[in-house]
């Protein structure tokens, strides 16, 4: 069977509609005097409302039920969002800092190069001055 996805609320209202319609079937058809016929359809819909008023506080009980349960689940997913995030931040940071403290050290690597550099190119130059 295919779900309509209303939760068996489609099957209440069906159960109660058939039950009403076949109340006052019932009471149509019974060998009864106008005054009993009205009577008793007014008796019986006393008890239909009844039964719906029942089966609406039940329902708006569960319906609260659900609803509290959905927001604590909720909370709860954002407490445990805000630690993963906070838990991120931080390991971000210390992908930064060392980060930052590899770039220092290839700067100073790179300034300790061009120094050496510097310093084999003027003995390269001074050799070649004194050769010319």
């Amino acid at each position: 069977m295919a779900e309509n996805g209303n939760g068996g609320a489609g099957f209440l209202r069906g159960f109660f509609i058939g039950g009403l319609l076949g109340a006052i079937a019932g009471l149509l058809f019974a060998p009864k005097s106008g005054q009993e016929l009205r009577s008793e359809l007014k008796q019986k819909g006393s008890e239909v409302l009844e039964e719906a008023k029942g089966f609406y506080s039940e329902a708006q009980m569960k319906a609260k039920a659900i609803l509290e349960d959905a927001q604590r689940r909720a909370d709860e997913l954002k407490k445990e969002a805000n630690l993963q995030l906070a838990e991120a931040r931080l390991k971000a940071k210390e992908v930064i800092e060392d980060a930052k403290a590899g770039t220092k050290k290839v700067k100073g690597a790179v300034e300790v190069g061009l120094e050496a550099a510097k310093q084999e190119f003027s003995k390269g130059s001074k050799k070649e001055e004194t050769k010319a």
